[in-house]
């Protein structure tokens, strides 16, 4: 079973890669109409972790924003320490 790690927390994501595709896609467009009832900006971040799982691009995309925000919350951490 495929599964993605974000943060400290491991994801598990079942399905065949195409399966997860499409769901990736669709959960990006639905991101899009987010100001539309029941679909929700909620949807962007959610299809881009089904999408990394399956397609390399979108992985190191992923990895830069975790690592990013890892480094961000470090800085935040470290000045509030001080």
């Amino acid at each position: 079973m495929a599964a993605v790690r974000f943060g400290s927390r491991k994801i598990h994501v079942p399905g065949p890669p195409l399966l997860r595709i499409v769901v990736g896609i669709a959960l990006i467009i639905g991101g899009v109409f987010g100001f539309l009832p029941v679909l929700g900006f909620w949807m962007l971040p959610l299809g881009v972790l089904v999408l990394s799982v399956d397609l390399h691009p979108v992985r190191r995309w992923r990895r830069r924003i975790e690592v990013w925000w890892g480094r961000r919350q470090q800085r935040k951490q470290d000045a509030a320490r001080e």
